[in-house]
């Protein structure tokens, strides 16, 4: 009986062999000899290396028993993938042998623990990506703790955008690592809760979340996880459910996870509590989960579609009891919410800081290489970045480890993306041994072609059919790039394919798009390939959709990467990429808003570490504006190669940008980057920038830190630049925390002789450097201007003045506003105006000067060595009691050519007084401002005497006082005899009653060319006035002014008369007018296409326009010669009204360089047509708010 059962075994297992292809059988052996089953050891290579299918079946025979050489074998087979050859084994041992009754004899227990053996031998072990056969590693010494969170974040994320993903974990680790919960407490109910049934593990692609599902099955079955809360635990490939079509049970499910097909089903269903399903990639689900309830399935037993089975697990109809952990990505996440109301949300960040410096520990094991590894990364924040995110950490560190293995240096490896892939790419195609060239590139082209389709249309599982398409199904190096993927469909096994990673399939996107098309590219092409141009047009209007690939084709452009592919690689790169990317970057799409640079073009430039390119890129640019960016190390990198690269930038602003990157990390990298600086001198946060500042060839003359928050570490590093760089003339430091000894280390670099700074502002200032600061003022050649906005006091104004009244103290400018000083302040200022021969204009508003400080300062101002020219005083707490003051500096200053007042109630009486002295033959003064000083019409007919016989003023600013219409009609008295050019009327409350006599101004001055008369009740009637003037030929007016004027488009036609006929006027505004509507601009348009007009910058925002007035305007886009700037912010124009002045911005007579709109009811299709004028028209600046 016994020799009988053995033949019958040995005749299963001869059959199950010869099934098995060539190299299905090698894949067999291998397995065999690298795998520990049943805890025997290993059947040594020597025997089975050579060994025929008879002899292997004999080795199984002698080694594992006659019953346990056929689980064995049935084993390996599913672990090859071999799963239809497993199946048919296992039911022909059924049939022969009579297994059903051993096997239901089994106990529930015995079942349960060779259940959970099955699923610790079948998880133990992951391969590498790129791990060759029977190569392995075991999962427990490569899995590193990932974070977790269970804090809800946002729906919409960028599956694809690795490095993006990983800066944003990086911002909120330092603050989520703490409370960050683990596998082990998934299931842990909240206070006051039950515990969860169904938790969803969301995270990134690349992630960890397969990774973690892994780990969790294994931890399982070795009793460290869940021992007591459940019996079972089943894993579900999705990307495998996607794939079946015949019906099937949940039971059915449950019996596939084990080779016997007689598990105490019974008693499994009949405990559901004690089930917990582990599904991952529940967004690789294409179904659409939108079942009626009565649809969907109740009884575990009963046979469905898979979708109607996983949408029943999910809404909890079938086994309601039982436990779900579902991964999947957070695009999917609103999917899952329509199918399961109730779940608890974790996210896994992937690794901090601490974990990635573990993970390299864990893949390297040379604890040294570890090291050197990790501490080459450390110093490339980009690399750092990404090492967030697992799978980029594997790619990196495989690099790196062939990098050593090879016995380079790793300072000479790849600082960009491009160069790791590209490297590691190269080195796989290396390794492949393939000897036919020609036939690898023609592969490679294919595997290109089949990346970019897939990009476009969001694919990243291919069926076999989809391959040999492509010509890709008999290429020896595919298992290099994509992960083949053998699945069960209905009685048959299909293969899939997928590229390792998202990441990988955009760098081969990438590539289609940079080599040398050919005849034969065309000739086997499944698609028309798409050009660069649609590439970048699509990338600039999804929101950093296909940013990877577009910064991987930048990196290809890099001459050394270049020549690599085309030498290890026989393949050409195309001529005219660069051509196309250059035209990209030049275009008005390097901006984003209010011409503020999007850094994401110049991380694009970085990659291509072409210092010429990116000066011809950014050939237009001679400012940079970077806003609201909370700066790491990296970016100051590719910040620096740009300023570098690109010699003709003269100015660099940075506004509300965090450079204080140790703000933004945890604990223990504080700790790592003291560790990393053992025995160096640590630099500050901004020193990579100004390396680049002290190039010899750097040629910026403007630097702005505005709201920035620097550190007095960074002090030391601005000071080198001061005495290496010439060109430097200003420097802006608005709300910068520099400290005491920051800002004393500051002025020690200004006093250098080296230095040529010409200009230097200060926002919040310590009132403990005035007293550095004035001793630069004594020993500066070269400053000349001074703007301080800080709460310095008295106390500090006093020490600053010590230096101003040095001999050595070349100031020109000082402006002091809102520092909180007082008339003591001015009586030290008041020495200063005696003794300074340099200084040409005070600014001092915002400070409690008082009559008593101006009083002070008149003083000085009278001194005949005083040489002031313009004095600032707005909002200083003034009266009429300081106005005769002024008068006699007025007379006996003859220097003083602006005094602007405005914000103090002076009041008519004040000005009165004033008046008296303006009149004086002696008095010089060109331009005095009143705005907002209590005035009324009272004091008005003493400002037309001045206005009569005051030759010098050119310029009178009465704003916001309540002059009235009379006091308008008796100004305008004065008006026509004075040789007054610019008039400031805002807010005076005016009607179109006095318009009249403004048309008398207008058609008899021809000095006058600014009229303001904005916020004023002027009404149609009232423009029609000034339009009479407007029209006549006297009239030089270059700039009208009329916001919120309260007219309609009734008077339109008046005004368009005035465009025909005035060819001074170039300057229009309209804005706030909110009945002017579309028939009031389609009349306006006729005066604007005529070609006597000449307007140059028209306003019209806030004017009720819709899609209707939009084809005349675009008429005028087409035919003015001289329209340069249009604002149509504020209406409602509509896609509609968009796109047809777009056709008018096309038109190759346009002229216009600046557009302002609203775009926050933009569709994305308005954004595509504007984007699409863009490329045709690089100069044009299209603002948005």
């Amino acid at each position: 009986m016994m020799g009988n059962q053995r033949t019958r075994i040995s005749d299963l297992l001869s059959r199950a062999l010869e099934d098995l292809s060539e190299d299905n059988f090698e894949r067999f052996k291998d397995k065999l000899l690298h795998s520990d089953f049943k805890g025997k050891g290993n059947i040594s290579q020597s025997r089975l290396e050579d060994a025929t299918r008879i002899a292997t079946k004999n080795l199984l025979l002698g080694f594992y028993g006659e019953d346990a050489s056929v689980d064995v074998t049935i084993e390996v087979l599913i672990w090859i993938n071999c799963r239809d050859v497993a199946a048919k084994l296992g039911e022909e041992r059924e049939k022969d042998l009579g297994l059903n009754e051993k096997i239901s004899e089994m106990s529930i227990e015995d079942y349960r623990v060779k259940y959970k053996e099955h699923i610790h031998r079948e998880y133990q072990q992951i391969k590498d990506r790129n791990s060759r056969l029977g190569e392995g590693t075991l999962l427990n010494s490569r899995y590193t703790k990932l974070i977790i969170v269970n804090q809800y974040r946002p729906e919409k994320e960028r599956e694809h955008e690795i490095m993006a993903m990983g800066q944003r974990h990086a911002e909120i680790m330092s603050e989520q690592a703490r409370s960050s919960i683990t596998i082990n407490t998934l299931f842990r109910p909240e206070r006051d809760a039950q515990a969860p049934r169904l938790v969803a593990l969301v995270g990134a692609a690349g992630i960890g979340k397969t990774m973690t599902a892994l780990k969790i099955m294994l931890d399982w079955a070795t009793g460290k996880l869940y021992k007591k809360q459940f019996d079972y635990v089943y894993y579900i490939n999705c990307r495998e459910m996607t794939l079946l079509t015949q019906e099937r049970s949940v039971a059915d499910m449950i019996l596939k996870s084990y080779p016997t097909n007689k598990a105490p089903i019974e008693h499994i269903l009949a405990n559901p509590e004690k089930i917990l399903f582990v599904i991952d990639g529940f967004d690789e689900l294409r179904f659409a989960f939108d079942q009626p309830e009565s649809d969907l399935c109740s009884d575990p037993r009963k046979k469905q579609s898979v979708e109607i089975i996983l949408n029943s697990l999910f809404r909890r109809t079938v086994l309601p009891e039982c436990h779900l952990i579902i991964t999947t990505r957070p695009t999917a996440l609103g999917k899952l919410e329509k199918c399961s109301k109730c779940f608890r949300y974790a996210e896994i960040l992937g690794f901090s800081e601490k974990e990635r410096r573990e993970y390299f520990q864990n893949f390297f094991e040379n604890e040294k290489e570890a090291s050197d590894a990790f501490n080459f990364v450390s110093k490339n924040e980009i690399l750092f970045t990404m090492c967030f995110v697992p799978i980029v950490s594997w790619i990196i560190c495989m690099v790196l480890k062939q990098q050593m293995d090879r016995g380079k240096d790793l300072a000479q490896t790849s600082k960009t993306i491009t160069g790791v892939y590209l490297y590691y790419f190269l080195s796989l195609v290396e390794s492949s041994g393939s000897n036919s060239k020609p036939q690898m590139q023609a592969h490679l082209r294919r595997l290109c072609s089949l990346a970019a389709d897939g990009i476009w249309e969001q694919k990243i599982l291919f069926e076999e059919e989809e391959i040999k398409k492509y010509g890709l199904d008999k290429a020896d190096f595919l298992p290099l790039f994509l992960n083949e993927n053998i699945f069960q469909r209905d009685l048959d096994c299909v293969s899939t394919y997928s590229f390792i990673h998202l990441s990988f399939q955009e760098f081969f996107a990438a590539l289609s798009y940079a080599l040398e098309g050919n005849e034969d590219t065309v000739k086997h092409a499944v698609t028309p390939k798409r050009e660069v141009k649609s590439l970048l047009q699509e990338y600039g209007k999804s929101k950093n959709y296909l940013m990877l690939t577009v910064r991987f084709l930048f990196g290809l452009l890099n001459m050394d990467r270049r020549k690599d592919i085309e030498k290890k690689l026989g393949h050409k790169m195309s001529p005219t990429l660069q051509t196309d990317l250059v035209t990209w970057c030049s275009s008005s799409s390097i901006y984003s808003r209010e011409r503020y640079v999007s850094f994401e073009i110049l991380y694009c430039l970085y990659e291509t570490q072409e210092a010429q390119f990116a000066k011809h890129a950014l050939a237009s640019l001679t400012d940079l504006k970077i806003y609201r960016r909370e700066w790491i190390h990296m970016d100051q990198m590719v910040f620096s190669f740009i300023v570098k690269s690109h010699q003709e930038l003269e100015s660099l602003v940075f506004v509300q940008c965090d450079f204080n990157i140790e703000g933004h990390q945890d604990k223990e990298f504080l700790w790592l980057v003291k560790w990393f600086y053992q025995g160096k001198q640590k630099h500050s946060s901004i020193y990579p920038l100004c390396q680049a500042l002290k190039d010899p060839d750097c040629k910026i003359k403007k630097l702005h830190f505005q709201f920035c928050k620097l550190k007095g570490t960074c002090c030391r590093d601005l000071t080198a630049v001061f005495s290496n760089n010439w060109h430097l003339k200003e420097l802006k430091l608005y709300k910068s925390d520099l400290g005491y000894f920051g800002l004393k280390q500051l002025c020690e670099g200004l006093k250098q002789p080296d230095c040529k700074l010409q200009s230097l502002h200060f926002k919040d200032l310590a009132r403990s450097g005035c007293r550095d600061l004035a001793a630069v003022l004594s020993t500066s050649p070269s400053l000349t201007q001074l703007e301080l906005n800080s709460d310095l006091r008295d106390a500090g104004v006093q020490q600053l003045c010590q230096g101003l009244k040095n001999p050595n103290c070349k100031l020109q400018r000082l402006k002091l506003e809102s520092c909180g000083f007082t008339s003591t302040g001015c009586r030290s200022l008041r020495t200063v105006l005696r003794s300074n021969w340099s200084l040409r204009e005070l600014e001092l508003s915002g400070n409690h000067v008082g009559d008593l400080g101006a009083q002070q300062l008149c003083e000085g101002l009278k001194d005949p060595s005083c040489h002031l020219q313009r004095l600032e005083l707005r909002y200083c707490g003034l009266s009429a009691a300081c106005c005769e003051d002024f008068a006699h500096v007025l007379i006996n200053n003859p220097s003083l050519i602006t005094l602007d007042l405005r914000g103090n109630h002076l009041g008519d009486s004040g000005v009165q007084n004033l008046c008296m002295w303006l009149k004086r033959p002696n008095c010089q003064l060109q331009k005095l401002c009143l705005w907002s000083c209590k005035l009324t019409v009272a004091c008005c007919e003493d400002l037309t005497d001045v206005l009569r016989r005051n030759d010098s003023l050119r310029e009178l600013q009465l704003g916001d006082n309540a002059l009235g219409d009379s006091g308008v009609r008796v100004l305008c008295e004065g008006a026509n005899h004075a040789r007054l050019e610019r008039l400031g009327l805002w807010s005076c409350r005016l009607t179109g009653a006095c318009c009249g006599d403004l048309f008398a101004v207008l058609s008899t001055k021809q000095s006058l060319t600014e009229l303001e008369l904005g916020h004023n009740d002027v009404g149609d009637s009232g423009v029609r006035w000034l339009c009479e003037g407007l029209k006549h030929p006297n009239c030089k007016l270059q700039r009208l002014r009329l916001w919120w004027c309260k007219f309609t488009g009734t008077c339109c036609g008046d005004l368009a008369a005035v465009l025909r006929s005035n060819q001074s006027l170039a300057e229009l505004e309209l804005g706030g007018n909110e009945h002017l509507g579309d028939a009031g601009v389609q009349q306006l348009c006729e005066g604007l296409k005529h070609p006597n007009c000449k307007l140059q910058k028209l306003g019209l925002s806030g004017c009720d326009l819709t899609a209707g007035c939009c084809r005349e305007l675009s008429s005028v886009l087409s035919t003015s010669q001289t329209l340069v700037e249009l604002n149509l912010r504020d209406n409602q124009l509509g896609h509609s009204g968009v796109q047809l002045l777009c056709e008018g911005l096309k038109h190759p007579d346009c002229k216009l360089w600046r557009l302002r709109l609203s775009s926050h009811t933009f569709k994305e299709e308005t954004r595509r047509e504007l984007g699409a004028v863009k490329e045709i028209k690089a100069h044009l600046v299209v603002e948005s708010n």
